[in-house]
């Protein structure tokens, strides 16, 4: 895979696929992040006298404009960052982008609004997402991978457009890589994974995988609920996929058969009523329960303190951690606990230590742990999932094409 140090930039426009996909409310951009992370390499460019055109994507659009889903906070928020003005395109090839591109001098830098705004980017037809990658390949010279979070995508802007114009993976994309490969290619061991997020079925071809690779396997959050189930414990009204619990059950005794040590819960911070997420209002009902002694009215928040302090110990010896999902409603201050305990292990650990994107990497955030004390925080969790599941991932491998 070229890197941009192989690419002549000086003076070309260079496309810069990044992912700006960040969380908004009310217009509000909630967790920086991923504008944070694309940031080297566009600076990079600009140094090399590039004319550097940044596109994304930012939510689910119906392949349509939707104010509530434009990129202009992010514009605004990468200027700051870059610390030099961001020219604002709105629109992606049409005039405004077009005009926005050919203004730009070398050193400068323009963002186009979202992809996704336009049908063609998603498409499953080869000859729409083509058409719209032929209109994008018109605005530059030079196209540089570097949003990791949409590489299993296959999107024009990801697949389709770097077949259209000499190519490289940004800085981002060889960081991401070169750490996916240290939790797949010669683990230092002991290797704990810790799972966590809503749905057990998100995760089971990454369990899968990892039951042959992993030393220890710890299981929290909603998914969870659905071993506990398997088990034979009553879940109360818990997020459950009865329909995955053979397939649970398989797992368990795989990880049985090939010594991988799997860690459910013990016990578990329980309510009848989901906790409010922007008041932050008190749960007078919260209470802490055995993981076999939920209550038929309650449903699993958090993981409990005694759970806490069993996943501590099982991470304290690791050499190497992934941790991908949040072990409970952490938005809530009453069950982040679980995310808490799970982040203070991994800065406390000596181990090599990778948070998988998403949500678990916006927890740590917004619980206020220092960044630089892991090993790595990803921007992509569906990428890195699907990586770690041994998949080919679209945007990839066209940059290695």
């Amino acid at each position: 895979m070229k890197t941009i140090d192989d690419l002549d930039v000086a003076g070309q426009r260079v496309f810069v696929r990044a992912d700006l996909n960040v969380p908004l409310s009310g217009g509000r951009i909630t967790d920086d992040g991923r504008i944070r992370a694309v940031a080297p390499t566009i600076t990079k460019l600009l140094e090399r006298g590039a004319k550097v055109i940044v596109a994304s994507h930012l939510g689910r659009p119906k392949g349509e404009p939707d104010p509530q889903y434009s990129l202009a906070p992010v514009a605004v928020r990468l200027g700051e960052i870059l610390g030099k003005p961001v020219a604002f395109a709105t629109d992606t090839v049409g005039d405004s982008a077009k005009a926005t591109v050919a203004a730009l001098a070398d050193g400068e830098v323009t963002l186009l609004e979202n992809l996704r705004f336009n049908a063609g980017e998603t498409s499953k037809d080869d000859a729409e997402r083509g058409a719209f990658a032929d209109q994008l390949a018109a605005l530059a010279d030079r196209y540089v991978g570097d949003g990791f979070g949409a590489v299993h995508r296959k999107h024009a802007s990801v697949y389709d457009l770097p077949a259209r114009l000499p190519h490289a993976a940004g800085l981002l994309i060889e960081k991401e890589v070169g750490v996916l490969k240290k939790l797949s290619e010669d683990v230092a061991r002991p290797y704990v994974v810790v799972l966590g997020g809503a749905k057990v079925s998100d995760k089971l071809a990454v369990i899968d995988n990892l039951l042959g690779k992993a030393d220890k396997i710890l299981v929290g959050g909603g998914m969870a609920y659905t071993f506990l189930k398997a088990l034979g414990h009553e879940v109360g009204i818990s997020l459950l996929q009865e329909d995955q619990i053979p397939v649970v059950l398989e797992y368990l005794e795989r990880a049985k058969a090939n010594n991988v040590e799997f860690v459910l819960p013990v016990d578990v911070a329980v309510s009848a009523n989901f906790p409010d997420t922007k008041t932050h209002a008190p749960v007078p009902d919260y209470e802490v329960v055995d993981a076999d002694k939920i209550p038929a009215t309650k449903e699993g928040l958090d993981i409990g303190p005694k759970t806490r302090e069993l996943f501590a110990e099982k991470l304290a010896d690791a050499r190497t951690v992934f941790w991908n999902g949040p072990l409970g409603v952490f938005e809530h201050p009453t069950f982040a606990e679980g995310c808490k305990a799970v982040a203070q292990a991994l800065t406390d650990s000596d181990a090599f230590t990778v948070v998988g994107g998403g949500d678990s990497a916006a927890a740590v955030r917004i619980l206020g742990f220092d960044e630089t004390k892991f090993g790595h925080i990803s921007t992509g969790g569906g990428a890195s999932l699907e990586y770690l599941e041994g998949k080919t991932l679209p945007g990839l491998a066209a940059l290695e094409g």
